[in-house]
């Protein structure tokens, strides 16, 4: 290992704090926006933790009085919202992917490097929007589940504000993950093929995958939900012929694969440590890739064994106990590929070394456990239970998290040139261990012994509920020591620094030929050709193969922007006012209210809506009117595709997911009969027309796009402006028919016209975002922005205005035809 202490440091200006957060707000440099992701994220995870020890000292022992009622609800839902979808996620996912995606394949940054920007901000954003809920009206108390009808009463505050932040943050997540696909796909080091790719880049590359496939579940019921909140829109009120077990199947169609959306790239950080630690080969490297596609696939097929116990017909109980097992077998399978990774090895017993196994022997019981809740008769004795918090918080809190730890100590030196110290390493792994097992083992035995979980308190006397909720919370005290001694570690290796060579492991992967920390265009050499498998730097050193040194001056990277940020911080305000505020004063219990009747707080968020689309949109035009690089650069391109078409190209997947669950769940209400539709439908003949307008602006489009390449500047011009009448004339229609269907029946009493209103509205959203699209390469083209050299948005504006024409005659064909 090069380890070397620090020489003296030569005093330079530092920069203040100002120009460090200014240089981070206009970044598109990926290492920094990954440092963003994994700092926001620790911080999540504190502010998680410290609600942790709150639940647990308030259940310590029986009929305490520190968290009660409302308020421990509240911790309770901040606490799971805050590890799931702002630490466990995102630091796997985007801290880790972001930082070493690039590296490991040996390219210089992200596909869509600006992309990348608004969508770190936007989730930054998202978590701000979540902490302010606690001084505006209070935090929710639903749960992170958020389930029906609990999520619409009138007296549960925040709800609104959690359901925009999760829609926000869902938006970020999704772009990062086509930026990822697209840069997987389209920016490979020459010569590096996808079957020659580190199994961290395939890790992510599954998990971004997952998430366009999946997430739809998740923002359509948020979406639901916040449209009954702000509207009376349902889909699941039983009042009016919904289904309330309508809302779990969506939340739970995205939930469940975010379980493995917060393990697949855990595994890849796992199969790095093993293969770097043991100095071996990663054990059965493509039945692991297949296995981690395995998981993706199957992953989809087993939300109901979250909701056994609702009552759904036997046969669907059986068919998805069936593919619980089935998840379970490409799992093992990698946990079978890690321990021969390690068998037979020269393992080198580092910190990353005992985070690796304490993962797998932890995850090895909580995976067992979580067999034990796919058997239906069993699920029925302990579901509601502390069995179930325990298993969970098994296979992610001292399972997943163990890797999150084990990435962060692993790559520590890369990311900051300077080592962790392995002795505070030692007790923050044991505190951990040892405090995990405190904590949650009692809670598999107080889910046998009957305890519910969600409950703020406990009766004395029920055997041995006292005892072992005691020694619950003396584990999540010790769990507490353990997250102080990592923050410490972190800050004493910046204090007291042990400088890091380039490959202190001795690993085997493109990202530790740079330098620690690498520069700010990854490398200055350039890579042979020749990758004979996923291990280069043992290959070339094993072939003579060396690397062939590049003059920093020549390399162009992105320009850094301030527009992305000021885009994002414009949605942050339209959060706020969405969530905080609205067009109207209508709330579940009163109904709709004149405007100023309203209390102030709404009153002021919606004046800050009416305020956030200028920056909004000022912000997004100016984003699309500078450019992206200050030089003609050529990309490298694996296929014929550009970056922006390819990340349009997985972006759709999850738009399709979207649709897809929602128009299921009313194919699903007309079919048994609840949503039937009224005598008055709006007329067949205004869809006529505007399908007729919709498929006439994707031709013009096309045609418009076919000038583009071939030079005719001013046709290409004429196309985008005719597409954007169109699509107005097609707005106008649309409002004037939902204005003449909605004062003829009340669509909080009709299934049916909720359902249209959901469905369509949604639609039109899309058609205003995809108007906005095309509108930004009509600003890009008349402001001179575009040239043969520069092709502005076009493609991916396309694509999407695409898209939403063919989602309308979907629309048509259930809600106008049908």
């Amino acid at each position: 290992m090069t380890i070397q202490h620090a020489p003296p440091q030569v005093k330079v200006a530092r920069p203040s704090i100002l120009e460090v957060l200014l240089d981070y707000m206009k970044t598109t440099d990926h290492k920094k926006i990954g440092t963003l992701y994994i700092v926001t994220s620790i911080l999540a995870f504190g502010i998680g933790g410290l609600l942790a020890v709150g639940i647990r000292l308030q259940l310590a022992l029986p009929e305490q009085s520190f968290l009660v009622g409302t308020t421990y609800n509240q911790v309770l839902t901040l606490h799971a919202a805050l590890m799931i979808f702002f630490f466990l996620i995102p630091i796997g996912l985007f801290g880790f992917g972001n930082w070493f995606l690039p590296l490991q394949l040996g390219v210089r940054d992200v596909a869509l490097p600006r992309v990348n920007t608004f969508a770190v901000w936007l989730f930054i954003f998202s978590l701000i929007l979540v902490i302010t809920g606690l001084a505006n009206g209070g935090a929710p108390s639903v749960g992170w589940t958020f389930y029906y009808p609990l999520s619409v009463d009138a007296n549960q505050p925040g709800v609104a504000l959690l359901m925009v932040a999760l829609i926000l943050n869902g938006i970020a997540s999704l772009l990062g993950s086509a930026n990822f696909a697209a840069t997987i796909v389209n920016l490979r080091a020459p010569g590096m093929t996808l079957w020659k790719m580190p199994i961290f880049v395939w890790s992510i590359f599954a998990t971004s995958l997952l998430q366009l496939l999946s997430l739809g579940g998740l923002t359509a019921a948020a979406l639901v939900t916040y449209l009954e909140i702000k509207m009376g829109l349902s889909m699941f009120n039983p009042g009016i012929g919904g289904v309330p077990v309508l809302m779990q199947q969506f939340f739970w169609f995205y939930s469940h694969p975010a379980v493995y959306v917060m393990l697949l790239p855990y595994l890849g950080i796992a199969a790095e440590i093993a293969s770097t630690m043991a100095r071996k080969p990663l054990f059965g490297y493509r039945v692991m890739v297949y296995s981690i596609l395995g998981i993706v696939l199957v992953s989809l097929l087993v939300w109901v064994h979250h909701i056994f116990a609702v009552g759904l017909p036997e046969s669907w109980q059986i068919a998805f106990m069936i593919t619980t097992l089935i998840v379970a077998v490409p799992t093992g399978v990698k946990i079978f590929n890690l321990i021969g990774t390690l068998w037979g090895g020269r393992i080198t017993m580092q910190t990353p070394t005992y985070w690796l196994v304490g993962f797998i022997f932890n995850f090895l019981i909580g995976g067992i456990t979580g067999v034990s809740l796919g058997m239906i008769p069993f699920d029925y004795q302990v579901t509601m239970s502390y069995y179930v918090v325990a298993h969970f918080h098994n296979v992610m809190m001292f399972g997943t998290a163990f890797l999150a730890m084990g990435g962060i100590y692993y790559w520590w030196p890369k990311m900051t040139g300077r080592f962790l110290s392995e002795k505070l390493g030692m007790w923050h792994f044991w505190l951990f261990m040892v405090g995990s097992w405190m904590t949650f083992l009692p809670q598999y035995i107080l889910g046998l012994l009957g305890m519910p979980r969600r409950y703020y308190t406990y009766p004395e006397g029920n055997f041995a509920w006292t005892e072992l909720n005691f020694v619950s919370t003396l584990g999540a005290l010790t769990l507490l020591a353990g997250g102080i001694v990592w923050v410490w570690n972190m800050i004493q290796s910046f204090q007291r620094p042990i400088i890091a060579g380039p490959n202190p492991w001795g690993g085997f992967t493109l990202e530790w030929t740079a330098a620690s920390p690498p520069a700010a265009y990854n490398f200055a050499h350039e890579f042979p050709r020749s990758f004979p498998t996923e291990r280069p730097l043992y290959d070339w050193e094993k072939n003579g193969d060396t690397l062939t040194p590049v003059d920093p001056k020549t390399i162009h990277l992105p320009v850094d922007s301030i527009w992305p940020f000021m885009t994002a911080f414009g949605l942050l305000l339209m959060g706020y006012g969405l969530a905080s505020g609205w067009f109207t004063n209508y709330t579940p219990g009163g109904g709709l209210r004149p405007f100023f009747a309203a209390s102030g707080g709404h009153i002021f968020a919606s004046i800050v809506l009416y305020l956030s689309f200028p920056v909004f949109f000022y912000g997004l035009f100016k984003w699309a009117g500078t450019r992206e690089y200050a030089v003609p650069v050529e990309h490298h391109h694996l296929t014929k595709y550009d970056n922006g078409f390819m990340g349009m190209s997985w972006f759709i997947i999850s738009e399709v997911g979207l649709f897809g669950v929602l128009i299921a769940g009313y194919v699903y209400l007309r079919v048994i009969g609840a949503a039937e539709p009224p005598v008055l439908r709006p007329n067949v003949w205004l869809a006529a027309l505007n399908t007729l307008i919709l498929v006439s602006s994707s031709f013009v489009l096309h045609k418009a796009e076919q000038d583009n390449h071939q030079g005719r500047y001013t046709m290409f011009r004429l196309g985008l402006l005719i597409t954007l009448i169109l699509g107005a004339f097609f707005m106008l229609f649309q409002v004037y028919e939902f204005s003449l269907f909605g004062s003829e029946t009340d669509w909080k009493q009709n299934l049916w016209q909720a359902c249209f209103f959901t469905i369509v509205g949604l639609h039109g959203l899309h058609i205003i975002i995809g108007g906005t699209g095309i509108a930004l390469p009509y600003y890009q083209a008349m402001t001179g922005k575009m040239d043969k050299y520069n092709h502005g948005s076009i493609t991916p504006a396309s694509l999407y205005w695409h898209l939403v024409d063919i989602v309308w005659l979907f629309i048509v064909a259930i809600f106008y035809a049908w």
